[in-house]
């Protein structure tokens, strides 16, 4: 039985080996440096699910589901260059899985982004061999792999033999309720040697995207080259002598034809390959540029639990959004590069991971706004075939930023495959927008592309407000909330719900904005003006209404579903609906309070003409928190924060859930198919923003901070625009750049002014 190791700020250790908690392993020990990435699976393994992902690497294929024909894109599980075993005088080739081990520890060191095995086998004839491994996926070098291996013979001498491969016959199968879908997107595999080197190449079916990986083999002696269909590697026969340790190093450059400044990829995977430094070299300058990172992503808590999950969300957010991103042309996949859930789209989960990376990496954020600016067209022609203004953004994206969406989608507690209209989630585009708002407020300016996609998405929403000529309200009607449980009130004819409290409230929101920097026509100013003064939102019993008709539902029975997240697949097998109930997947109308200070969501509320007492707010959030199930990860993030202030200790244990979600698995198998990057990116913006209290504003830099008596201290360097500071904070005191800051009361620090830039003008505001 495999066995968590006790924790450590810098490093994930596993000691022993269980094939049935592979997966998680695997995800959670995955190496990437923002361009492609590759899970921690074995190199010998049996029960394993080897997983290359390069980011924005996407394929589509048809595939029969329930009597219809369907077409999903998966990001690519590409060729899987980690294959490398050994074999003893007389063995069979090692594998994990049924071998006897008398040791076998895994270790993630996470300050320099190298994956260490050891491990110690006993063979049917008792020889023992110890094996060292030691891995990395190079933040240097971004087309570079390399895996070291040791061995050291602990009681004989003998020939031993290694093979290594490169493996283009793999499929997307790592998600379970997608294997009745087609995974098998590569075709036309080619292989060769040449020059010490084995290659591979193959391309995926739909896209023509081609890849190639190029291997090469430092060992003491050279090897016979073996080639299988889709499959090539080299066989060493190297000489063990007891107690001498012999290495050999496998090196492999991976390039695709979406790869800037590259003739072809066979070509430039052979050159980079073949012109690699020794592993010694590469280690070195992978660990420099680590380090360059880590000086401008530390975050120093008490504790060292806790600063091992906040080293390990740092981590993985910078092996799958890192400077390496920035040109790339791809936006934050929900599970990372890390595993096939979700089929590697973006969703809105951006709205938790660029705060952070603003005010920490702000390029790299700027680059991710591109990837939804590069797809402007398609958002704008969506929202013309749907009948509206400006540009509606599809709730799943991938690679050209069609909506992704699936049509239908498994319940595994059911086994039926049901309608899927997810894609009425059309407050996506609020996330885009406000994280455009955010970035602005930290770096100081807009440039006029980011005023665009701002621009457009304001003018999508306005479109879909309706005037009620009988109420005097504008309604935006047909929509989904971020709940995802509700998709309709229960025997409407047609999916959608009808004033979805975050929508309405949001669309508010974005619309001032808007008017604000000047981003509206002439024509459209007093429309917009209009509705930012008379758009609709429900109350019933004292609180915000999720939707029109909300009260009406019932109340579930909670007792009988204790413990049970995920109400909607559970609901469904039992022969009911969850659109029936009050009951909610995670925080919906307590998103306001997640995005929105109190004193802006209440003189939204005020605008609008609705009475809103100071108690409003906290009987909404009591409200839902008895309604919620918490089938999202991001649940916790969200009611950590909107608890932050008013409960403090309850705020704790939602943030203490969150932090502890992948690494303990608790939405229960899912981090095996792949990290939740939202979830990490949130709890490290709590940590930054809300128990910080770092709220970016106009005119400054505003801090409050409202630590949890458990944290202790926090300290980390930001930057804002333009200017690097370090803030400290206790109990005690809080310190900006040296400065003790009053105690007990908030402090602004006053900034340059903000500049939209436009062509030809710049406006000062």
């Amino acid at each position: 039985m495999a066995t968590l190791a006790p924790a450590n700020p810098w490093t994930l250790v596993y000691e022993g080996y269980d094939p049935a908690a592979e997966g998680l392993r695997e995800a959670l020990c995955t190496l990437g440096n923002g361009r492609f990435a590759t899970r921690g699976a074995t190199p010998d393994g049996l029960c394993r699910t080897p997983g290359t992902y390069r980011a924005g690497c996407y394929d589509r294929l048809a595939s029969r589901v329930a009597g219809r024909t369907v077409v999903n894109e998966d990001l690519v599980n590409l060729p899987d260059w980690l294959p490398l075993t050994f074999a003893t005088p007389g063995s069979d080739w090692f594998h994990p899985d049924g071998a006897e081990l008398l040791e076998y520890r895994q270790e993630l060191d996470l300050r320099r982004g190298v994956l260490l095995r050891e491990l110690r086998r006993r063979d049917d004839a008792g020889r023992i061999t110890r094996v060292r491994q030691r891995r990395l996926v190079s933040m240097a070098d971004p087309a570079l792999a390399a895996l070291e291996t040791t061995f050291t013979a602990e009681n004989w001498s003998g020939p031993l033999r290694v093979r290594a491969a490169l493996d283009g016959t793999v499929t997307n199968h790592g998600v379970a309720r997608y294997r009745d879908l087609r995974g098998d997107h590569l075709t036309d595999h080619a292989t060769g040697d040449e020059d010490g080197l084995t290659w591979l190449t193959a391309t995926t079916r739909s896209s023509r995207i081609t890849v190639a990986l190029a291997a090469r083999m430092d060992a003491p002696v050279p090897g016979r080259a073996e080639r299988e269909p889709g499959r090539i590697g080299t066989e060493h026969v190297l000489h063990a002598e007891e107690g001498v340790p012999v290495t050999v190093t496998k090196i492999v450059a991976l390039v695709t034809s979406r790869d800037p400044a590259v003739h072809d990829p066979l070509s430039a995977a052979l050159r980079w390959a073949g012109q690699a430094p020794p592993f010694g070299e590469l280690l070195a300058a992978h660990e420099a540029a680590w380090e360059r990172l880590w000086e401008r992503a530390r975050l120093e808590v008490g504790g060292p639990e806790l600063a091992q999950l906040v080293h390990l969300h740092v981590f993985h957010l910078l092996q799958t959004l890192s400077p390496h991103t920035f040109d790339l042309d791809v936006g934050v996949p929900a599970r990372g590069l890390h595993g096939e859930a979700y089929r590697g789209h973006v969703f809105w989960d951006e709205l938790f991971v660029l705060p952070w990376l603003n005010l920490r990496f702000p390029d790299i954020s700027l680059g991710l706004l591109r990837y939804r600016w590069r797809r402007l067209p398609e958002a704008r022609a969506a929202a013309r075939a749907a009948g509206y203004d400006g540009a509606m953004f599809p709730w799943q994206s991938g690679s050209d930023g069609r909506e992704e969406t699936q049509t239908f989608h498994l319940n595994p507690d059911s086994g039926r495959w049901l309608p899927d209209v997810s894609h009425l989630q059309r407050h996506v585009g609020l996330a885009i927008a406000y994280n455009v708002w955010q970035h602005h407020l930290v770096t100081g300016s807009m440039t006029s592309w980011c005023a665009d996609l701002l621009t457009d998405i304001a003018r999508f929403f306005a479109s879909l407000a309706v005037l009620d000529p009988a109420s005097g309200r504008y309604e935006i009607r047909g929509v989904m909330g971020p709940d995802e449980y509700h998709t309709a009130r229960p025997g409407a004819a047609a999916p959608g719900l009808d004033n979805n409290a975050y929508t309405n409230v949001m669309t508010v929101w974005l619309l001032a904005r808007a008017l604000e920097l000047g981003l509206a026509r002439p024509e459209e100013s007093a429309r917009w003006a209009d509705i930012t003064r008379r758009m609709r939102v429900d109350f019933h019993d004292g609180v915000i209404s999720q939707f029109t008709g909300y009260a009406d539902l019932a109340e579930l029975d909670w007792g009988r579903y204790r413990g049970v997240r995920r109400l909607d697949r559970a609901l469904e097998a039992d022969g009911d609906d969850v659109n029936r109930y009050k009951a909610s997947k995670q925080a919906d109308t307590l998103m306001l309070c997640y995005l929105l200070t109190t004193d802006e969501l209440l003189d939204i509320l005020r605008r609008l003409g609705y009475p809103a007492d100071p108690e409003l707010i906290p009987r909404t959030i009591s409200y839902y928190l008895d309604r919620t199930s918490h089938g999202s990860t991001l649940s916790s993030v969200v009611h950590a924060w909107v608890l932050a202030h008013a409960d403090r200790a309850r705020s704790w244990q939602f943030f203490a859930e969150a932090a502890l979600s992948d690494i303990k698995d608790v939405q229960g198998g899912t981090t095996a198919e792949g990290i939740h990057l939202g979830a990490m990116g949130g709890t490290l913006d709590m940590l930054q923003r809300c128990y910080l209290g770092l709220e970016p504003r106009p005119d400054g830099l505003r801090l409050d901070p409202c630590l949890p008596e458990r944290l202790g201290s926090l300290s980390l360097p930001i930057e804002f625009r333009g200017r690097r500071l370090l803030v400290e904070a206790d109990h005690e005191r809080t310190r900006v750049d040296g400065i003790t800051l009053p105690r007990g009361a908030a402090a602004t620090i006053p900034f340059p002014p903000l500049i939209i830039r436009r062509p030809g003008r710049v406006r000062g505001r």
